[in-house]
C-alpha cells in the first residue's frame, strides 16, 4: 500500500495542469498550489489567471501567488503546510531555501530526455532539430537549471510531420503518469537516481524569441518545414516578406516539395493556388499564412484577394 504524501505543487501553464490533475485524483494530498501572479493581458487589460490557478480554484485547492520567492512571509506560509514533498512543472527557478524545505525533497518534471534539451522550450526544439524521439524526465532540483539527479523518464517517438500541438498533448499525458509514478517511488523510499552526463554533446532548448522563430530560406526545405512544425500552433514561425515594403508574415503550415531549382533562396512562384518558396535545397509550399493585422488564411484563399509585386520575395533585404 502506498503511503499518502502531503505535496506542494508549483506550476503555471496548461502543461502543468495535467500533472496537477493526476496528483489531485491520487491517494496523495495537494496541500497548496504555488503559481504565477495574475497579470493584465490583451487590449482590455483583463486580468489573466494561470491555467494552474484556474484548476486549483475549481477544485478548492489553496493557492499562493508570490511575487518574491525569497520573502520571509512566503517562506513562512510554505512551512506552515508541513509538506513532505514539492513537485515542480513549468515554473520559474526556485531559490534553495524553497527547494530544500521538504524532508523528501523537490522534484521537477521536464519535457525532454535529460540531459538533452535543458531550457525553456524543449518540445519545440526537439521538432525543430528533427529528433526521432523525445520524452519526459523527473529529477531532483539542484542549484542549476535542469541539471539535478534523474529519477525516471519515459520516451516517445516523434512522428514524421508531427507538430508541437500533438507532441505537447502526448507528453502532457506521459508527464502526468511519470510524475505520479515518481511520487509513489518517493513515498515507498524506493528511489535510485542517475547523475546527468555532462560529457556528451548537449543540445539546449533556449527560450523562443523573434530571432530564433524567423525562417531562413538559405536552409534546406526540410529544415524550414521542421521550424514551421516546431513552432505550430504556438508561437508560429515568421518570415520577412519584401513586397512593396518589408513586412513580417506568420507561416502556420507548410510542406516540402523535393524539386531541384536554380532559384535564389527566398524567391517564389505561384502555381495552382500555392506559394512555392525556393530554399537552399528543394522548395517549401506555404499552406497557411497570416499577413500583418490580418487573420490566418489558407494560401489559395489569400491569393484571391492579395496580389504580390512582380519582384516580391521572402527574406531580409
Amino acid at each position: 500500500m502506498n503511503k499518502s504524501l502531503k505535496i506542494i505543487f508549483f506550476g503555471t501553464p496548461e502543461f502543468a495542469t495535467g500533472v496537477l490533475n493526476e496528483l489531485h485524483h491520487s491517494i496523495h494530498e495537494i496541500v497548496v498550489v504555488v503559481t504565477a501572479p495574475d497579470k493584465p493581458a490583451g487590449r482590455g487589460r483583463k486580468i489573466n489567471e494561470s491555467d494552474v490557478k484556474k484548476y486549483a480554484v475549481e477544485n478548492q485547492i489553496p493557492v499562493l501567488q508570490p511575487k518574491n520567492l525569497k520573502s520571509e512571509e512566503f517562506l513562512k506560509e510554505l512551512r506552515s503546510f508541513h509538506a513532505d514533498l514539492q513537485v515542480i512543472v513549468a515554473f520559474r527557478m526556485l531559490p534553495k531555501q524553497v527547494w530544500d524545505m521538504p524532508p523528501l525533497g523537490t522534484f521537477n518534471l521536464h519535457a525532454s530526455l535529460l540531459p538533452q534539451y535543458r531550457g525553456a522550450a524543449p518540445i519545440n526544439w526537439a521538432i525543430i532539430n528533427q529528433e526521432s524521439k523525445t520524452g519526459v524526465t523527473t529529477f531532483f532540483i539542484d542549484e542549476k537549471i535542469d541539471t539535478g539527479a534523474i529519477i525516471a523518464n519515459k520516451e516517445t517517438e516523434i512522428l514524421p510531420n508531427e507538430n508541437v500541438g500533438s507532441l505537447y498533448s502526448r507528453l502532457m499525458v506521459m508527464g502526468a503518469q511519470l510524475s505520479l509514478e515518481t511520487v509513489h517511488m518517493i513515498a515507498q523510499g524506493n528511489v535510485s537516481t542517475t547523475i546527468q552526463e555532462e560529457n556528451k554533446q548537449l543540445k539546449p532548448a533556449p527560450k523562443l524569441n523573434n530571432q530564433n522563430t524567423l525562417i531562413n530560406f538559405d536552409k534546406s526545405a526540410t529544415e524550414v518545414d521542421a521550424l514551421v512544425r516546431g513552432l505550430y500552433p504556438y508561437p508560429v514561425a515568421k518570415a520577412v516578406l519584401q513586397d512593396q515594403d518589408e513586412k513580417i508574415v506568420k507561416i502556420h503550415k507548410s510542406s516540402i516539395v523535393h524539386k531541384k531549382h536554380q532559384m535564389i533562396p527566398g524567391s517564389f512562384v505561384i502555381e495552382n493556388g500555392c506559394i512555392l518558396i525556393a530554399c537552399k535545397e528543394d522548395m517549401i509550399v506555404i499552406e497557411e499564412m497570416q499577413l500583418p493585422n490580418k487573420k490566418r488564411m489558407k494560401v489559395k484563399d489569400l491569393l484571391n484577394g492579395y496580389t504580390f509585386d512582380q519582384d516580391a520575395r521572402f527574406g531580409k533585404a
